[in-house]
């Protein structure tokens, strides 16, 4: 699968790690347990199964040229049943909106239907598989970690079949 990911700026990404190492420290589950160089606090604008040719890509990923856009990490979300995945919300501006909108209808169709616009919840996943027993405690956890202003300042290429992570300027 092809994933174009949003990047958070240096001082948040730190912020997020900080609720990854609490939630992992105190046992439940969380993203500090995936080693991978590639794992990343982001937001997840799109997932496809097939990625535009080197010569349409420019096209493509122009909607990225508004980078750095200003957020506001919000409060803890939970989603799914028992398992559950929990992340901090990203508040949706209209840029950003915007920017989803328009990169996604120059993609090839999602391969999920949780991407597509008017669906779409912009988030930051902290942990996942989280047992129904975890949840207030991973919440509880949380109330530590206020919300705070951010900028999702660059875009990746994350292609997870053949492990690559491609830096993506729009």
């Amino acid at each position: 699968m092809h994933h174009v990911e949003l990047l958070l700026d240096p001082d948040t990404d730190a912020a997020v790690r900080d609720q990854w190492r609490l939630l992992d420290e105190a046992g439940l589950p969380s993203q500090a347990q995936h080693r991978s160089t590639s794992n990343r606090p982001h937001v997840t604008l799109a997932m496809t199964k097939d990625w535009p040719v080197v010569g349409a890509r420019q096209d493509v990923l122009a909607p990225l040229a508004v980078l750095p856009l200003p957020v506001r990490l919000g409060a803890p979300v939970v989603f799914g049943r028992d398992p559950y995945v929990l992340a901090r919300l990203v508040v949706a501006t209209g840029a950003l909106l915007a920017l989803h909108r328009d990169l996604v209808h120059r993609l090839p169709p999602l391969a999920s239907d949780l991407l597509v616009p008017d669906r779409w919840t912009p988030h930051v996943t902290l942990g996942r598989r989280l047992a129904g027993g975890q949840v207030a405690e991973a919440l509880a956890l949380l109330a530590q970690a206020p919300e705070r202003e951010a900028a999702l300042d660059r875009a990746r290429h994350w292609d997870s079949d053949a492990r690559l992570d491609e830096p993506l300027d729009g």
